[in-house]
């Protein structure tokens, strides 16, 4: 064929192709998915993908700085919160190499007087979160004012010692931040340094992670991102917090350069042995069998079958998440400078774009009548119910104290939850009668048993505005614990001390229940329809608080 008739003939396609039909390529995707997460003008975040050491994507968006009106950039350096757990893990285990501890010492054996209430907690409880020590952050008398003052790592651990166990250790699986309080303490009494000078001197400066500290709000810090909050539509600069609080759990600053530095070291065996990694990156398993799918320091899961290792952060200011995928060789990173945007499925989309599986499918027709057959009840062991009903030409699923997601099918008996990276397949028996349903994310795979309770009316009460503001208030639960419910319009918020307010969605008349938290608010009404308190419903526990302004 004629070059220039070929050429010719490539243009027309161009123009009569609608936009789209050609591919984008994974910077094009990930472009686009970050741009509608972080605006220009508000607190923004960096991103960094790299696979197989070659650096995929690097890119910051939104505002580091609103105050300076400062731009974002990649090189930015933020609290990362909870990653700081795998650095304490790795820790433990380097002192373990050493032979200064065991993962089965009772950890009154390095803390001499530290109450284990009848019981033997071991480091490794303490590294999975199975110990069963009271957790620290839903303890009432952590306030707001409290979080201002700096505490000694023996002031952090009297804190909490001397509270009832929440369980026998090995018993449950409890995300704990008091466990890792108590790591930090172990690192320091057997290796002799501060915990922030050991991090410094054994990870830090050996790897050449130049831009990793230890939280300090005092020190000058090149390129630090401001931290914010969001309250209604405006944001504030992030309440302050003495990162002598988060200590060993989470007060380490870094950026997503230094943060790929630290996971090519651990994959490569330069941080701890393979048989440590090995250890650290498989999930424990409780007492009576089941696995947690959280190992020491790292969450352990999957991207549509590939495995990955993963740990987010969160904390005043700043949300953080990162990833690895030991088979593809690929690193993955979002960092944000807002409490407003959680970054968590970021990483793991563009992770998920980056191996060539993206979180995409197509939806397919189902009957009205097949969708219905799908409905009931459905039993979760340790996490309640889930109703699966149907709704306006759609199935979606719900329990109590949760928004509804809607589900759509793809495959016979395969759905995916819209705006989310997770599947439930539904099994059926040998008659073709529906059993189960497994839901597939990047965790482990949880089964959902069909019982046979019949559907509930779960069809959410609008309330009238002039009602939503009565519910407006202060309602105290304890001494120094208060709720405030606070109202924008038609939107609801609650606020307990010292955590960050979320909206709150009607349930039923006077009922109310939270997205981010397992949460219900039931208000109280006297006769002269006054509000005079509410309930909290959490947890299986109902608390009881009066309207105090």
């Amino acid at each position: 064929m004629n070059k220039l008739l070929h050429l010719h003939i490539l243009l027309i396609m161009a123009i009569l192709l609608p936009a789209g039909s050609f591919s984008q390529s994974i910077e094009e995707q990930i472009d686009t998915m970050l741009m509608e997460k972080f605006r220009g003008d508000e607190p923004g975040g960096t991103a960094l993908v790299v696979k197989k050491e070659e650096v995929i994507y690097r890119k910051a968006f939104g505002m580091a700085n609103l105050e300076l009106d400062v731009d974002m950039k990649p090189e930015y350096i933020f609290r990362i919160a909870s990653i700081t757990k795998q650095f304490t893990a790795c820790a433990i285990l380097k002192l373990m190499e050493e032979g200064k501890l065991s993962l089965q010492d009772n950890i009154s054996k390095h803390i001499k007087d530290y109450p284990t209430h009848g019981h033997t907690i071991n480091i490794e409880h303490l590294l999975t979160h199975t110990s069963g020590i009271k957790e620290v952050t839903e303890m009432d008398k952590v306030t707001s004012e409290v979080m201002k003052n700096d505490k000694t790592p023996e002031e952090l651990i009297d804190f909490f010692k001397y509270e009832p166990m929440d369980f026998a250790p090995g018993e449950k699986y409890h995300y704990n931040n008091s466990a890792y309080i108590i790591l930090g303490y172990i690192i320091e009494i057997l290796s002799g340094k501060i915990y922030s000078a050991y991090i410094d001197s054994v990870f830090f400066q050996p790897l050449g992670m130049n831009h990793s500290y230890y939280g300090n709000t005092s020190r000058i810090i090149k390129n630090r991102a401001a931290g914010y909050q969001k309250r209604g539509e405006v944001f504030e600069n992030a309440d302050f917090m003495s990162m002598t609080l988060p200590y060993a759990a989470g007060a380490l600053l870094s950026n997503v350069d230094d943060l790929y530095i630290w996971y090519h070291a651990v994959m490569n065996d330069k941080v701890v042995s393979r048989e440590s990694l090995e250890m650290a990156h498989t999930s424990y398993t409780l007492n009576y069998g089941k696995p947690t799918g959280y190992g020491f320091g790292w969450y352990l899961g999957n991207i549509q079958g590939s495995p990955m290792i993963r740990h987010d952060g969160g904390i005043n200011g700043y949300l953080t998440s990162s990833l690895y995928l030991p088979e593809e060789e690929v690193f993955a990173a979002v960092f944000s400078n807002c409490d407003c945007n959680p970054p968590g499925n970021l990483a793991v989309k563009l992770a998920a774009i980056t191996i060539g599986k993206p979180y995409t499918w197509d939806e397919i027709e189902v009957p009205e009548e097949t969708l219905r057959s799908y409905e009931g009840v459905y039993e979760i062991e340790d996490d309640g119910q889930r109703v699966i009903f149907y709704e306006d030409g759609y199935l979606f699923t719900m329990r109590m104290g949760k928004s509804k997601d809607k589900i759509i099918p793809y495959e016979k008996d395969k759905f995916f939850f819209e705006n989310a990276i997770s599947t439930l397949e539904f099994e059926r028996n040998k008659k073709g009668k529906i059993t189960s349903a497994v839901s597939k994310g990047t965790g482990l795979a949880v089964t959902w048993v069909l019982t046979d309770k019949p559907v509930p009316n779960i069809e959410a009460a609008e309330e009238e505005s002039d009602i939503l503001e009565k519910y407006v208030g202060k309602y105290q639960l304890a001494p120094s614990f208060i709720i405030s419910i606070t109202r924008d319009g038609d939107q609801m918020y609650a606020q307990a001390t010292g955590q960050i307010r979320f909206e709150i969605f009607p349930l039923e008349k006077h009922k109310f229940f939270a997205k981010i938290v397992d949460a219900q608010f039931i208000f109280h009404l006297d006769d002269n329809n006054e509000v005079t308190g509410l309930t909290l419903v959490q947890n299986g526990e109902h608390k009881a608080a009066k309207i105090t302004e």
